[in-house]
């Protein structure tokens, strides 16, 4: 067998242990990452692709005549062209629940720092405020604690379930929404409704038609001015403008941010402009610890050897 894994890099610092992918094929290849023109070189003798992010549209998978198996090194697969794989009768495996911890412990990081006002007042220190002071403590911004809030979960699959477990142990209130495109019943709340009612709104739903600019100017304006927002799903489902706006006119306390609707982002990028307060921005890091990303490849070199037994797993067509 060949195998061929186009973008290492977006998984691996040197710091992952391959031994049990490398064993699963007689010959790979690593590439760090792949540009567009070229996949089809790449790819076009490989019995075995395994890809984190790089397309896979038709027009690329024609030239490879040999392919049996596309590992996506994620959970999503929008970047493979799904219907054509199925036409080919190739099998495409993703990844799952392999970052749950990881992207739980992520959420309460930032929420914690925003609500603590962790980036002001290390801040404060570094200016010297704290041995100028008259008193042993500096009070001069708010400090909020999770208990007795209310926290909205958007998307109650097993990343907002993780959420949700660590939310009760923080004794806050748990709301489930049911947002667009999903059933309402009696374990959740409409949408609308939960809006006006969370202080904390978590998001955790796919980027889907339904789901694009879930979050804009009117679901802000209904949203209490000291609620936070956390999103850590998809860029998309957020509108960055809007966000950018309410936060600037203290129509929101504050908000976290792990994604962008562009990724790598642009420097005009709205939550990246210098003037906005009380938001938090990471580089698309929730689902990186070093053993989420172990597990995340160990999945993959379970989901090849279950492909070579003839039994499935993760199996999405």
């Amino acid at each position: 067998m060949q195998a061929v894994f186009l973008d290492k890099n977006s998984l691996d610092q040197n710091d992952l242990d391959f031994s049990a992918l490398t064993e699963t094929a007689e010959n790979w290849t690593f590439y760090d990452s792949t540009e567009k023109d070229e996949r089809s070189d790449r790819i076009k003798h490989a019995e075995i692709i395994v890809s984190n992010k790089v397309v896979l549209d038709k027009d690329v998978l024609e030239k490879a005549e040999n392919v049996k198996l596309i590992c996506v090194a994620a959970t999503g697969t929008n970047n493979i062209d799904i219907e054509y794989a199925k036409s080919r009768d190739i099998r495409v495996c993703n990844v799952r629940a392999y970052g749950t911890p990881s992207v739980v412990q992520h959420v309460f990081t930032l929420l914690l720092m925003l609500m603590r006002n962790i980036p002001q007042y290390q801040a404060a220190v570094k200016r010297g405020d704290w041995y100028k002071s008259h008193n042993f403590c500096l009070l001069d911004y708010p400090i909020e604690d999770l208990t007795g809030k209310t926290l909205g979960i958007v998307g109650y699959g097993e990343l907002g379930q993780g959420v949700g477990k660590i939310a009760d142990a923080f004794g806050m209130d748990v709301l489930i929404a049911s947002y667009p495109g999903k059933v309402t019943d009696n374990k959740t709340v409409p949408f609308e409704q939960l809006l006006s009612e969370v202080d904390v709104l978590t998001l955790h739903c796919p980027l889907t038609a339904q789901t694009t600019n879930l979050i804009s100017k009117n679901e802000l304006a209904k949203m209490k001015p000291s609620a936070y927002l956390v999103n850590m799903a998809r860029g998309g489902i957020v509108d960055e403008e809007a966000l950018k706006n309410a936060l600037i006119k203290g129509e929101l306390a504050g908000a976290a941010i792990d994604v962008l609707s562009e990724e790598p982002p642009q420097k005009s990028s709205p939550l990246l402009q210098l003037d906005i307060p009380n938001l938090i921005v990471t580089p698309h890091i929730a689902w990186a610890s070093r053993t989420a990303r172990q597990t995340l490849l160990n999945q993959v070199a379970d989901n090849i050897k279950y492909f070579y037994s003839g039994e499935a797993q993760n199996v999405v067509i």
